[in-house]
């Protein structure tokens, strides 16, 4: 196939499992280099300017990679999208758009859009414990909805994806337990 002016796009959180756009092909892979972390305080979405929520973002860790799922948007499509994508992801320039080498199931390598965490940001709340990070998520809500019910979308979308991150389910679990009222 020649090389076409599509666009790929790599979603590791709410993106999976609800991308918001069009797209020809959705196919399972491997970012290097990064992490799925959650640290980043959430003051639109899922927590408010008074109490911050956490979402997910690519965190740069050498030697990590990160699961998750590349869209192939069409070229015709390309600039819609890529507008959508800065609308929903530099609300507050906490991410930095990079385009980056996924390796993709089938063993092909593609540059993809990524959106990944800005280290420096006053948003990037690096460094918090899975305990931490737990009862940030028990608790928050935003207008997007609960911390929770992002938490456990994103759960569910790598178990039928069949990416393994232990520390999601870590999370998952002390949640449950924060929410049960028993120690996180």
């Amino acid at each position: 196939m020649t090389q076409t002016n599509d666009l790929w796009v790599f979603g590791y959180g709410s993106l999976m499992w609800k991308p918001g756009f069009d797209y020809v092909e959705r196919v399972k892979a491997v970012l290097p280099g990064y992490v799925r972390r959650f640290c980043l305080d959430s003051i639109t979405y899922r927590g408010t300017p008074d109490y911050p929520g956490l979402v997910l973002a690519l965190d740069e860790e050498p030697g990590a990679e990160c699961g998750g799922v590349a869209f192939r948007v069409a070229a015709d499509n390309r600039e819609a999208v890529h507008q959508y994508l800065r609308a929903r992801e530099l609300v507050t320039y906490s991410y930095l758009e990079k385009i980056l080498p996924l390796q993709m199931v089938n063993g092909q390598q593609v540059m993809a859009l990524c959106y990944v965490m800005d280290q420096s940001h006053d948003q990037y709340r690096g460094g918090l414990s899975l305990p931490e990070q737990a009862k940030v998520i028990a608790t928050a809500a935003g207008p997007a909805g609960s911390n929770v019910e992002y938490l456990d979308n994103t759960i569910e979308q790598l178990r039928l994806l069949e990416i393994d991150d232990p520390d999601m389910h870590r999370i998952g679990d002390m949640v449950a337990k924060y929410l049960q009222g028993t120690d996180a």
